[in-house]
């Protein structure tokens, strides 16, 4: 059964002083010494601050992934807390996203700060904030954090403590509970992961040896750079030469995972130099948790591929859809943590953002890339062969691809909108429903889609189009960019 919820506004920009905020669906982000400055951290550090403080909140954890002047932003995140009266764990050096989501819940934490611009540019750095349970701030969250900028109120009592910050075993800890450690050292291939100089730099490996898992592992890109090795951390084929031609060579079971910037993210390559792209990863780990024996709901976003729903509905398994953004997904862990009756198995969404049933309510990169090698070794499969499976059991072959339209400032994203919810056909595909929940997603004839989402806080339009073609999918996606194209006036 599918069921859905609606997007609610993304980004607002507030300006104190001269300074611009502007908050997306994770926080803030904004370019290094421009308008991301220490200055400036101090004013949205402050209003958070305030917004724990008052919600009775003693204890924050703070922490930084490999960007530049990581460790300085987070150094004046966790003075200015201290100075507003709450004690503050500081993370000594770099660590991964979803570590520091598990330290706010492994200490009690009212919430947590992760110094990140997660997979964007090498220019950015960004404040992503989390709740108490070890995930994504819910909207409500962030208004009160962006109330209180407007709305600054002073503090005068004592001043809190900063404390290093140990995770490290705990978190390994906390893998271990999530993970089958007999089935995985079972598996004797390669395995080769591309920290992208990243946050999960040495961790991935790390676990690998302190646990014994006897697997061929390899290290691709692990050792910090905050330039990120000259590509934008994204798991995405783009990004990833070194790694495809690393696998080109190799057949079986051999596996590339791949963490983003700040290591909440999951990528995969398999034998051959191919790429497996996150909607093949949902699947194959939906498909493994549950011959593990774990039920639950499955939340994807809307942007997420038509196997998701039809695999769910194959295992008898309720499906949530919910706007692009991670933040939702962890509202339905949220509900299921309240709620037995509403339990999730799986969430995840197109950006390789995923989470299970027993983790916390967060996006980790690291635990998924370990899920993969699992799934790979319980079954004696690929992961192709894995999800060749599915596609077989469900009855759909599943193509995708996206484009990623930088657009002049000047562009109507309104108006495509208005537009592309018009459209009867796309690239000579019948357009045979369309869903607003967040953008514009076309339903096609033949199980096609696309769909056109606009950026809340750059001038950027994504196109997303699944077909059961590869020829059907570059097809239609090209339709779709001119349409959208044709609409800049900053193109002409």
């Amino acid at each position: 059964m599918l069921r859905s919820i609606s997007a609610v506004c993304v980004a607002a920009r507030y300006t104190v002083g001269h300074m611009p905020i502007k908050f997306g669906t994770d926080g803030w982000r904004d370019i290094i010494a421009e308008d991301f400055t220490y200055d400036n951290v101090r004013i949205v550090a402050r209003a958070h601050a305030q917004v724990l403080r008052e919600g009775g909140g003693r204890l924050v954890v703070v922490g930084f992934d490999t960007r530049f002047q990581g460790s300085g932003f987070a150094r004046v995140v966790a003075d200015v807390m201290a100075e507003q009266g709450l004690d503050v764990l500081l993370a000594p050096e770099f660590l991964p996203t979803p570590a520091l989501s598990f330290a706010v819940v492994h200490h009690g934490a009212a919430g947590g700060v992760m110094i990140t611009a997660s997979h964007n540019p090498p220019p950015y750095n960004g404040y992503k904030i989390k709740g108490a349970y070890g995930g994504s701030a819910t909207p409500s969250t962030v208004a009160q954090i962006e109330r209180a900028l407007s709305h600054p109120s002073g503090y005068e009592g004592a001043r809190g403590t900063v404390q290093p910050l140990d995770i490290r075993e705990a978190y390994y800890a906390q893998l271990d509970r999530q993970l089958n450690l007999e089935t995985l050292r079972s598996y004797r291939g390669l395995v080769v992961h591309d920290a992208m100089g990243g946050a999960a730099c040495g961790w991935l490996a790390d676990y690998v040896s302190s646990r014994a898992l006897p697997l061929h592992f390899e290290e691709l890109h692990g050792r910090p750079d905050p330039m990120f090795y000259g590509v934008n951390p994204e798991p995405i084929p783009q990004n990833l030469g070194d790694l495809l031609t690393r696998l080109a060579g190799e057949t079986g079971t051999a596996l590339g995972v791949i963490t983003d910037g700040d290591a909440d993210r999951v990528g995969a390559v398999t034998a051959g130099g191919r790429f497996f792209n996150s909607h093949q990863i949902f699947a194959v780990l939906l498909r493994h948790l549950y011959g593990r024996g774990l039920r639950g709901r499955v939340v994807k976003t809307v942007s997420g591929s038509r196997v998701i729903e039809l695999l769910a509905g194959r295992l008898g398994l309720d499906v949530l859809e919910t706007p692009v953004g991670f933040k939702y997904i962890t509202d339905a862990f949220l509900e299921g943590q309240a709620d037995e009756r509403l339990a999730v198995l799986m969430g995840g969404e197109e950006s390789g953002g995923l989470s299970s049933r027993g983790h916390i309510p967060e996006r980790d990169g690291l635990l998924n890339s370990l899920l993969m090698i699992e799934a790979v070794a319980a079954s004696g499969l690929s992961l192709d062969d894995l999800f060749a499976q599915i596609e077989q059991e469900v009855g759909f072959r599943h193509f995708y691809d996206r484009n990623d339209l930088h657009l002049s400032a000047a562009f109507d994203k309104a108006a495509l909108l208005s537009a592309a919810s018009a459209y009867a056909e796309v690239a000579g595909h019948a357009v045979q429903g369309v869903n607003t929940r967040d953008g514009v997603k076309l339903l096609l004839d033949g199980g096609a889609s696309a769909m056109f989402r606009a950026s809340g806080t750059e001038p950027v339009v994504r196109v997303y189009v699944e077909a059961q073609s590869e020829e059907a999918v570059q097809t239609i996606l090209a339709e779709a960019t001119r349409r959208v194209l044709a609409l800049d006036p900053g193109a002409h």
